[in-house]
């Protein structure tokens, strides 16, 4: 590592120059091949599947997305001559649209139903001839248009359902600006430097457009969602500024003890540098680790993240020590070179950490009273945590969709905007009429609104029953009709016939996908953990300190979702923060953010502990190890979590729910990881565990390679003169 970072500071412009160009030639190629992103997800052996299956078998024209048109008028009512004529004509256009198989009109005998009783609210249903995530845009975008342009002279035309969803749903905001300048704001106060404040974010950018343009070109190779780009870029630029500034803070402090610029990030990048490689490592294994799920849905997300962070991790360990050769000695503020050339190399004082880290040691029982009593706060939401998908009643109050929902829900009740779809398979004369039956019983089934059976032949092998819930779509008492529906009502009207049934629809689908992700979460869990804790441990050759950071990874997301839950499912702070109405937590958001949490949460463990096993590997003193690297750690731990923490907060004014969901929840993980856990648990478990902290049972350290995160000094390097942890201030 040494001579590699001498080669990119002596050879800093080249460097920069390979970095040029090599952005400009990958942003041109990502411009020109543009985008190819897919919603589609597969989930197969479950119900909802099975339904879709079927009808892509028997009944293709029935299996596409079905979207709605909905129609309302303040005053008169939709059957006025001249509004039915201009709707009728609409919608005449839109049945001859591309993608498009069928229109049923509220006008039509099939569609009377679709006409509210007080006759101002209708919806048309639109039968495109695929699923939503296979349309292409522009065919979707032309019934958008063709039907908006029907609005004039008191009808109001909006728009709802998947396809819709999907064409309408805004680009990436520009709101990752705040948190860029919230970081600029930390970063100058943290270095007192201009430069010091803007080489940082230099590199994390540079590192984020690397990551951001290889997404688009590997959205042509493997299935890749449209908001894998967004958090990837929540998760790039909150760690490439930390990577940045971890080096960047130990070559200042190199700088400050008299070493020369090149010998000063040589030092940085060999001991800092070698712990952002590791972290990076870590936080790319743990993202990786989605792949054990396969899920097509969450493995591109995890994939494109950890490309990102791959980016940052080389930007971090290739751009900044051709930074820190252009930018030498101005890197420290003027008053720092001006006190290091009349005085010589200074003490850097830790002051504050150094006297909150011997109380920990004095206190540390209290110390983790409090902090345990904060986490148990903080996660006693946590198990009222519920999965699902938030329906579009929570969409931005000035999208079609939203607009739409809210118009059927109070035309025709909450159900209609998530009907659920029964598909039997008919397999002999008699299922018929058993489904006929079905019906009857679905129809005074609890928490159903209206069950109707499509028309189908006397020789039909497929028939299809709508049931309109009635409750909304992401409301529990609908996941809990469809539970009924399945367990009790539907093998109820199977017995005694050939009749087979599934429960399909988008509401049954996000509700299988929520089970699924359920069911695989402890493999996933136990995975990621597993591989932390076998990296921990070949790095500090210990079995106290991974097993320590595993629990507290643990304790930071129950503490974490405990927020999410409380913000999204219980509705704190809803209006504040402008996120919509209460609803379920997404289903894919735990396995994503523990993956996330996970990486992040290793790169404090190892930034904080590395500095602690330098230390006792010289001294053998566990209290001192312990004091030293909280001190020395604890400003720079600290200044990168609130940098990640505004980065994050950031992302919650993007305008979409799930991107509110990961950076709330990643927010509140940071905070209690680096302000809590950090600083608080962790030093205070190693003062009780002592010198079993280091502890290895022989046979397994014969065993395991050996990987020194930070290399060996000749001497201490905590460079901390006199240091008495008990009574005696600290300098540096």
């Amino acid at each position: 590592m040494a001579a590699f970072a001498r080669w990119c500071f002596d050879h800093r412009l080249s460097v920069i120059g390979i970095w040029v160009a090599l952005l400009i030639a990958i942003s041109g190629a990502s411009l020109a091949a543009g985008t190819s992103y897919s919603n589609a997800f597969d989930l197969p052996g479950t119900e909802s599947t099975k339904a879709l299956e079927l009808l892509q078998k028997s009944l293709p024209e029935s299996a596409g997305d079905a979207d709605q048109i909905v129609l309302h008028v303040d005053e008169g009512k939709l059957t006025d001559p001249a509004v039915e004529q201009k709707v009728e004509a609409m919608l005449k256009d839109v049945s001859t649209l591309d993608s498009v198989v069928g229109v049923t009109s509220p006008y039509d005998e099939a569609g009377a139903a679709q006409l509210s009783q007080d006759g101002r609210t209708a919806y048309a249903t639109v039968q495109f001839d695929k699923q939503a995530d296979e349309l292409a845009l522009n065919d979707i975008d032309a019934v958008i248009d063709t039907a908006q342009d029907a609005r004039g002279d008191g009808l109001q035309v909006e728009l709802s359902g998947q396809a819709i969803d999907t064409a309408t749903q805004s680009g990436p905001g520009s709101t990752e600006l705040i948190g860029v300048a919230a970081a600029a704001v930390i970063l100058f106060v943290a270095f007192g430097s201009l430069l010091g404040m803007v080489l940082p974010l230099v590199v994390a950018i540079a590192g984020l457009v690397g990551g951001l343009m290889s997404i688009t070109l590997l959205s042509h190779v493997i299935g890749l969602s449209d908001v894998t780009p967004t958090l990837a870029a929540l998760i790039g630029l909150g760690v490439g500024i930390d990577y940045a500034l971890f080096i960047v803070t130990r070559y200042r402090t190199g700088l400050k003890s008299g070493l020369e610029p090149e010998e000063a990030a040589t030092k940085a990048l060999n001991t800092s540098g070698r712990s952002v490689l590791f972290a990076g490592g870590t936080v790319v294994i743990a993202l990786l680790g989605l792949l054990v799920l396969n899920v097509n849905f969450l493995s591109g997300m995890g994939i494109g993240a950890a490309i990102t962070v791959m980016w940052t991790v080389a930007a971090a360990l290739t751009l900044t020590p051709a930074f820190l050769g252009l930018f030498g000695m101005r890197l420290l503020s003027k008053r720092q070179r001006k006190v290091l050339a009349a005085e010589g190399p200074q003490l850097e004082t830790v002051g504050i950490w150094a006297r909150w880290a011997r109380l920990v040691a004095r206190r540390k029982a209290l110390t983790a009273a409090v902090a345990l009593g904060l986490i148990t706060l903080l996660a006693i939401p946590f198990f009222s945590l519920r999965l699902g998908s938030a329906d579009a009643g929570n969409n931005p109050a000035d999208t079609t969709t939203r607009k739409a929902y809210d118009l059927l829900a109070d035309g025709f009740g909450p159900g209609f905007n998530g009907p659920l779809q029964l598909v039997a398979e008919l397999k002999s004369p008699g299922d018929q009429q058993a489904l006929t039956a079905l019906v009857s019983d679905v129809e005074s089934t609890t928490g159903v609104a209206a069950a109707t059976a499509m028309p189908m032949k006397a020789d039909a092998t497929v028939g299809i029953v709508q049931v309109v819930p009635t409750s909304a779509p992401q409301d529990e008492a609908t996941t809990q009709l469809i539970d009924r529906l399945r367990d009790d009502v539907i093998p109820a009207a199977e017995e005694g016939s050939t009749l087979q049934v599934y429960v399909g629809g988008n509401t049954a689908t996000f509700g299988d996908f929520a089970d699924v992700l359920t069911g695989k979460l402890p493999l996933f869990l136990g995975v990621i953990v597993a591989l932390g804790c076998v990296l921990l441990m070949v790095a500090f050759r210990s079995i106290v300190v991974p097993l320590t950071a595993a629990l507290m990874n643990l304790l930071a997301a129950g503490a974490a979702f405990g927020v999410l839950v409380a913000v999204f499912q219980w509705g704190w702070l809803g209006e504040l923060l402008n996120i919509g109405k209460e609803g379920p937590v997404e289903a894919f958001l735990p396995v994503i953010m523990l993956a996330i949490l996970f990486g992040l949460s290793m790169d404090y463990q190892v930034f904080l502990v590395s500095r602690m096993h330098e230390e006792w590997t010289h001294t053998k003193d566990n209290r001192r190890a312990v004091v030293v690297g909280q001190s020395e750690t604890g400003r720079v731990i600290t200044a990168a979590a609130l940098i990640m923490i505004c980065v994050f907060i950031a992302f919650v004014f993007e305008g979409e729910r799930v991107i509110a969901e990961f950076g709330i929840g990643l927010a509140a993980a940071v905070a209690v990881d680096a302000f809590i856990l950090r600083m608080l648990l962790v030093p205070a478990m190693m003062h009780w565990f002592g010198a079993a902290n280091w502890w290895l049972p022989a046979w397994i350290d014969r065993r395991l390679p050996h990987l020194s995160v930070e290399p060996m000094e000749d001497a201490p390097v905590a460079e901390i003169a006199e240091l008495d942890v008990v009574d005696q201030p600290v300098r540096t």
